[in-house]
């Protein structure tokens, strides 16, 4: 009876660290998906910047 009770608990700490290695990896990949999200973002607010800044110099050549 033993056996089977150290068996039952070893396996049971396979599923643990199973488990946990599979919420790092979700992890990981929601961390490079916000990086990738992040990235974006600063490529949109760069772009609308740079239209600004093209609109007030084409303002101020036109006067």
């Amino acid at each position: 009876m033993s056996l089977a009770l150290a068996l039952a608990v070893s396996a049971c700490g396979v599923e643990t660290a199973s488990t946990a290695a599979t919420g790092a990896v979700i992890k990981k990949q929601e961390l490079e998906q916000g990086k990738k999200t992040m990235e974006q973002m600063q490529q949109k607010i760069d772009q609308a910047g740079l239209q600004s800044q093209q609109r007030a110099e084409q303002a101020g050549g036109d006067k």
